[in-house]
């Protein structure tokens, strides 16, 4: 599938300026779609990430827009790396082609972001924060990586998703871009369904469970059938500070407590202690 397949995004180049493959009427209640422009030497690599379920959805609905920029379409020859200063291996992608693909898509109320391991470490909180832009452009590495003289012009917000290497950043950009518009009014079916996942809180969610009542043996715990919402959510409560401290006690310093949250805590410690 190539890019001018797309439905609902555009691909912009020097050359052809910007092409929208199809024109859409937003949903009422969007009054500024987030766009997102990417600048990346594999625009295809998204193809098939965006025909399927939320992107996709998000984009028929109108409530997000890609654009994507390649760096090769501003050069003479094609070229857009060279050997590093001072030796070592890998290449680098050279500073003028990435500069004018930025220049290009860039506005004044843009945010900036470089896709590296290098960055602050993602989290949901940042997500929320960048889920309040309308603009954001994702500059993605190859190679060795970008020359630095692109963040020194640009100052762009260095992010990454985990310490480790990948081919490029358009995985992390992905992952940013289906974070960022999971948290779009209109994108899901139920908000709630977002609001409650792990991290959304500060915690990790607790256990879910759907039909059958009973699987080989293992049934569903009785208070969520019961229809006593305040019991159901002391439960969940209860069963997400367990989880968290069990799984990510790291995460449980930056929660705030209710008094009962700090009596759960200490009871699963105890627990703990016990159980040595």
């Amino acid at each position: 599938m190539s890019l001018a397949s797309f439905k609902y995004t555009h691909f912009t180049s020097p050359l052809q300026g910007e092409v929208k493959w199809a024109e859409h009427k937003p949903f009422p209640q969007v009054i500024h779609p987030m766009n997102f422009d990417i600048i990346t030497l594999f625009p295809e690599f998204f193809n098939s990430s965006l025909e399927c379920g939320t992107l996709r959805i998000a984009r028929q609905k109108g409530l997000i827009s890609l654009g994507f920029t390649n760096p090769r379409d501003f050069t003479e020859d094609g070229f857009v790396d060279d050997y590093q200063f001072g030796g070592g291996g890998g290449m680098v992608l050279k500073p003028e082609p990435v500069v004018k693909a930025v220049n290009h898509v860039r506005r004044e109320t843009s945010r900036l972001i470089y896709l590296t391991p290098k960055g602050r470490l993602l989290n949901q909180g940042m997500v929320q924060e960048l889920a309040k832009e309308q603009h954001i452009v994702f500059i993605c590495g190859r190679y060795k990586g970008i020359d630095e003289r692109i963040n020194q012009l640009f100052n762009p917000s260095p992010i990454s998703i985990g310490d480790y290497i990948l081919a490029g950043g358009e995985t992390a950009a992905l992952v940013v871009i289906e974070a960022i518009t999971r948290l779009i009014p209109g994108v899901l079916g139920n908000k709630d369904s977002a609001e409650s996942d792990s991290l959304q809180g500060g915690l990790l969610e607790p256990p879910i469970y759907t039909r059958p009542d009973v699987y080989k043996k293992l049934e569903v715990p009785r208070i969520l059938k019961n229809g006593n919402h305040r019991a159901i959510f002391d439960w969940r409560r209860r069963e997400s500070l367990k989880i968290t401290l069990d799984k990510r006690p790291d995460l449980i310093p930056a929660e705030e407590y209710t008094t009962k949250d700090l009596e759960i805590l200490l009871e699963v410690l105890n627990d703990k202690d016990s159980s040595v």
